[in-house]
């Protein structure tokens, strides 16, 4: 079993950056593969960025590439999502996922057994 909590999301106006932390606990992530997703009001949950733990390989939705980074501190086993020129859009509440590391078929938006209870991320225009 692998425990994620969120942390970081708040109130932000359009323009500036924020970072997301994902804190593991109960196993070690060095395995596993991280992926952030979110959920806007009134909308369905959606992929947003990936991690191969191990590798260091990220994987963005298209709506976020170029303003989000998706990072890993193994020594930490937290993962981070530095999100940079925030509008509008990205108001949501953000959710860490994990799930072990299979090498073959590879999809990074899931499917994802493990979630934490998500980090709300307001951003006024």
């Amino acid at each position: 079993q692998v425990q994620l909590v969120e942390s970081g999301g708040g109130l932000v106006q359009a323009g500036v950056s924020l970072r997301l932390s994902c804190a593991a606990s109960g196993r070690t992530v060095s395995s596993y593969t991280m992926g952030w997703f979110r959920q806007a009001p009134g909308k369905e949950r959606e992929f947003v960025a990936a991690i191969v733990v191990s590798a260091g390989r990220t994987y963005y939705a298209d709506s976020v590439k170029g303003r989000f980074t998706i990072s890993r501190d193994i020594s930490k086993n937290t993962v981070y999502l530095q999100m940079n020129s925030l509008n509008a859009e990205d108001t949501a509440v953000y959710y860490c996922a994990a799930r072990r590391t299979v090498i073959g078929i590879f999809d990074p938006a899931g499917p994802y057994p493990y979630w934490g209870r998500g980090t709300l991320v307001t951003v006024s225009s």
